[in-house]
């Protein structure tokens, strides 16, 4: 006979309805590439040029791409896909890009880190005003 209790149908039931939480957390910081949003394929038509004033920042949440302009008038782009985990970046506060996932924070106007757990700046985008519209596309 062994020395173990054996388990109750209460612990075999709890053991059971917690499997599913445990697994969504394990997915949420996971690094499967599969929900990765994908990067951009080709130029794509962000919106009017006046959407960016000299000193701000625009987010294009449905092609995951952030605009910033210097003071100077020149235009920035980069990629708006966290670095840590992939996650869509949906937050922007000033010129700081605030990822929903685990808090990482990026600058729009460099792509660099402002806080971790983030290390990686952003991908830059090339961006361009064609007939008063903005246009990114990869860099590569």
């Amino acid at each position: 006979m062994s020395a173990r209790p054996a388990a109750t149908r209460r612990t075999v039931l709890r053991g059971a309805a917690l499997t599913p939480v445990v697994g969504l957390g394990f997915t949420a910081c996971g690094g499967g590439d599969d929900n990765r949003p994908a990067a951009l394929a080709g130029p794509v038509e962000l919106g009017p040029e006046s959407e960016v004033a000299a000193g701000g920042a625009k987010l294009y949440r449905d092609h995951n791409v952030v605009v910033s302009r210097g003071e100077d008038g020149s235009l920035t782009a980069y990629n708006t896909v966290c670095t840590h985990a992939g996650c869509p970046i949906n937050k922007l506060d000033g010129t700081r890009l605030v990822c929903p996932c685990h808090g990482s924070e990026f600058d729009v106007t460099t792509g660099k880190v402002l806080r971790e757990p983030a290390v990686a700046p952003l991908k830059p985008l090339a961006v361009e005003v064609r007939n008063g519209t903005l246009v990114a596309k990869s860099r590569d």
